[in-house]
């Protein structure tokens, strides 16, 4: 049977955050893998462990079927892949960062200003979108300090809670993209591996799924059972039950955790006691 092989990051923001997944989408791996290749022990699956910079390449080129990777670093590389999935988890920016002293006036400020960047082409991009013109400077690693060694005008790097922005007095002022994590595939699946991304795939969604969705239970009078089924859907419709208790019922539904307390709130004013809410380990529709 062939196998499909996918490639993630070996080490970084990303790497504890994909074994999670595939684990959560019960890929059962080996301890003690030495971070180059595990074989998954019942699902036909290879994981390949690589530099984050190196998966879209090896992508492209089929030595990988497909990779858990950042958006940012498949933008950045530029290689052609079919992006499959938006993961959700390892969210960040890629920003402009000035000093925090100076006044910025807009995207027009960096005309004729030197850029230090890790991200040259999406910095191009930017500088051509804004119809900019200004000096790129591409080097690896701490681009946070080029502005105070005098390397720099300005950076474009990565930002997620924006401290180390703060601890090398820089300020954020534009945002060149957003990124997160990604399930990329080679554009020239044969239909075999495909089918087994498609397998894949519908397990990492059950587990996305639950995730964002909590299992909700309460107690609510008969009376306001028709207001609470409007403010709680469900993915078809809630399941009411008859307490002993004479005019009450138990109503259990599914509950998105982005409307988490707007919903609570709402479902308290309408009378709903012993709110219970439940983490969903899978959820498949």
């Amino acid at each position: 049977m062939k196998k499909l092989k996918i490639a993630i990051q070996k080490s970084g923001r990303l790497f504890e955050k994909s074994i999670e997944l595939l684990r959560d989408s019960g890929i059962k791996l080996p301890n003690g893998t030495g971070k180059l290749l595990a074989v998954a022990e019942d699902f036909p699956l290879d994981i390949l462990f690589l530099r984050d910079d190196d998966i879209p390449e090896y992508v492209s080129d089929g030595v990988a079927d497909a990779g858990i990777v950042g958006e940012n670093i498949v933008v950045e590389k530029g290689y052609q892949l079919n992006l499959i999935e938006r993961l959700g988890f390892a969210r960040c920016r890629l920003s402009l960062a000035i000093p925090k002293n100076i006044d910025y006036t807009g995207p027009e400020y960096l005309n004729g200003k030197k850029i230090a960047t890790s991200y040259p082409n999406i910095l191009r991009k930017y500088l051509a979108d804004n119809k900019i013109r200004a000096e790129v400077h591409e080097i690896s690693g701490s681009v946070e300090i080029a502005p105070g060694i005098g390397l720099a005008d300005a950076i474009l790097d990565i930002v997620s809670s924006g401290s180390t922005l703060i601890s090398n007095g820089l300020k954020e002022v534009d945002v060149a993209i957003r990124s997160e994590a990604v399930l990329v595939a080679n554009k020239d699946l044969n239909r075999e591996k495909y089918t087994l991304l498609e397998k894949l795939l519908f397990r990492i969604r059950a587990v996305q799924k639950s995730r964002d969705n909590k299992y909700i239970l309460l107690n609510a009078p008969d009376d306001k059972i028709p207001e609470i089924v409007k403010v709680i859907p469900g993915m078809k419709s809630p399941t009411v039950m008859p307490l002993a208790e004479k005019g009450w019922s138990s109503v259990h539904s599914v509950l998105n955790e982005n409307k988490f307390w707007e919903v609570i709130d709402k479902l308290k004013d309408l009378g709903a006691q012993g709110i219970l809410v439940i983490p969903i380990e899978k959820m498949i529709i």
